[in-house]
């Protein structure tokens, strides 16, 4: 097994919560602005595929370096070991991006780190000609940020948000990751009640069941580099059994999504059949107004209309005042609400115990957290 240092790219603010998810599987980790960093080997690059719920993807740093000129750019490339990763036949795109840094021209950068690899590949593989780039498929990128140049290679394809059971979505769907993110920054545990009063296409009460029975986040969709012929078969079976092992599938949940669009608790109902929950998860068109329950200790997690659109401000302003009416009466129930508008605790009618900054796509917003009475303790 080799050794290899990974990064679990992060949405802004969602950081810590994937540094804790890299650690629960086992690895040190060190925490920058919108990554992880640690080291593992082929295992590693599995599990944390198919295991990271708030990581947007898991990449190998190849290289980090300094680069003030195009020269130095290339000969610093080529000076890595890419016959390590790439195989003769590889599809190699270069990708690229820069901040801040001498080398703007992010273009010229692609082309240089390409021409850079195929050097090195040509020098390696004893070839003259130009490569066919028929085989598996490695995604090469060159990030700039203050002149330093970090080069990685991405292992998981698509985004890991793509979870593979979204059928329908209506028009500003939840990611999954950012999902999955409000409710491990919740006191939820699975034999407590959950809702989500503006569940959508059912992103958070499908992260939600998912997070109760502990079933991995990748389990039903595949990775780029399950193709490279340096990560064994066996390295993925044996990730996949894992969590095939460590699911809790008899777990009973107590999970209910609303939505006041009769069309959206279709498509969450859709969403969540395919995830395999469809069973688990009750849902029912209503306003939020209307939301009562008789049960204790509950958690409510909402995404509601920020009301950012020219003419919804009015509407949502008023729902907001009747959602705190409503809540008001939950007195044992933790609420959380993430929205982009401001006066939110003057509208709920209620200051937050705690907020949090986070980034929904690039709109900024705050988590409003209010935490409901504890339950008793009781005396063993």
């Amino acid at each position: 097994m080799g050794k290899y240092q990974l990064i679990a790219t992060a949405a802004m603010g969602l950081e810590a919560i994937v540094a804790k998810e890299v650690r629960a599987l086992g690895y040190e980790c060190e925490v920058e602005n919108g990554k992880v960093i640690y080291t593992g080997d082929e295992n590693a690059i599995a599990r944390s595929n198919l295991w990271l719920r708030t990581a947007d993807r898991v990449k190998i740093k190849v290289g980090e370096f300094k680069a003030y000129t195009f020269d130095e750019l290339f000969e610093k490339t080529k000076a890595l070991p890419w016959e390590k990763y790439l195989p003769e036949d590889a599809e190699f795109p270069v990708t690229g991006k820069s901040v801040k840094s001498k080398l703007f021209s992010v273009s010229d950068c692609q082309a240089i780190v390409k021409k850079a690899v195929v050097d090195r590949m040509k020098s390696h593989y004893k070839r003259n000609s130009w490569f066919e780039e028929s085989g598996a498929y490695f995604r090469i990128e060159v990030a700039l940020l203050k002149d330093v140049a970090t080069i990685t290679i991405d292992t998981s394809g698509q985004g890991l948000h793509k979870r593979g059971y979204r059928v329908d979505q209506g028009e500003a769907p939840l990611k999954e990751t950012l999902a999955a993110a409000l409710v491990s920054l919740t006191n939820w545990k699975p034999d407590k009640p959950f809702i989500d009063p503006f569940c959508g296409s059912g992103t958070i009460p499908i992260e939600a069941a998912m997070i109760g029975q502990n079933i991995a986040p990748g389990f039903n969709r595949e990775f780029v580099s399950e193709s490279w012929n340096w990560i064994p078969e066996t390295v993925w079976d044996q990730a996949r059994t894992e969590a095939e092992d460590l699911a809790k599938y008899d777990q009973q949940l107590d999970i209910t999504g609303t939505d006041i669009d009769h069309r959206m608790v279709k498509i969450a109902q859709e969403n969540s059949f395919e995830a395999g929950l469809g069973d688990l998860i009750q849902y029912k068109q209503m306003q939020v107004r209307d939301i009562t329950t008789n049960k204790e200790y509950g958690v409510i997690v909402g995404n509601p209309p920020y009301g950012e659109r020219l003419g919804e401000k009015k509407a949502v302003e008023q729902m907001y005042s009747e959602m705190g009416k409503a809540f008001s009466k939950l007195d044992t129930w933790s609420i959380y609400i993430m929205t982009s508008n401001e006066q939110f605790e003057q509208f709920y009618g209620k200051p937050a115990t705690k907020k949090r900054k986070l980034f929904n796509g690039f709109i900024r917003t705050d988590l409003y957290q209010y935490w409901g009475k504890r339950p008793p303790r009781t005396i063993e």
